[in-house]
């Protein structure tokens, strides 16, 4: 193991609150977030010599993936499942709309959006982890937010904090 890779066990707190706060924002369920952030985990751990160089990243692309997943199965409950789960979660039908509008975006742009503002990464990690240079960067950010809002309307003009 080189000199540059992490133990997983010193990544690990790290990594769990990056897993926990991008699936926690699509889900809005502090139990949920908790237990895809922990699928996350297990899964960089199963692969941590191919993934350790570039953990945050990877784990907060796999958390979205996996509480976009979780989302998908909720939209296909049925109504009266529904109705108890927004008696939960008032904001359950906002999330499905969130996640549909992620999931028609080009793949390059929602992977920056992901990343920068579900996964809170700073431009230039996002250009490193990517490989794009920052204005590319820029560019799929700026393009990825005018398609989230164009399709979510009144939602997206609370701010891109709330994306």
């Amino acid at each position: 193991m080189g000199a540059a890779r992490v133990v997983f066990d010193d990544a690990y707190p790290r990594l769990f609150a990056r897993a926990y706060r991008a699936a926690y924002r699509l889900l809005g369920d502090q139990g949920e977030a908790e237990d895809v952030a922990q699928e996350s985990l297990t899964r960089a751990l199963v692969r941590w010599r191919k993934v350790s160089e570039y953990a945050e990243p990877w784990v907060v692309r796999v958390a979205t993936n996996l509480a976009i997943d979780a989302i998908r199965r909720k939209a296909r409950l049925s109504a009266e499942e529904v109705e108890r789960a927004v008696l939960v979660d008032a904001h359950a039908d906002e999330r499905v709309d969130l996640v549909r509008a992620l999931t028609a975006l080009p793949r390059r742009q929602r992977e920056v959006v992901v990343l920068r503002y579900l996964g809170d990464f700073a431009e230039d990690d996002v250009a490193r982890t990517l490989g794009l240079s920052n204005g590319t960067v820029k560019s799929h950010a700026s393009r990825g937010l005018l398609a989230l809002r164009t399709r979510l309307g009144p939602m997206a003009e609370r701010g891109s904090s709330d994306v």
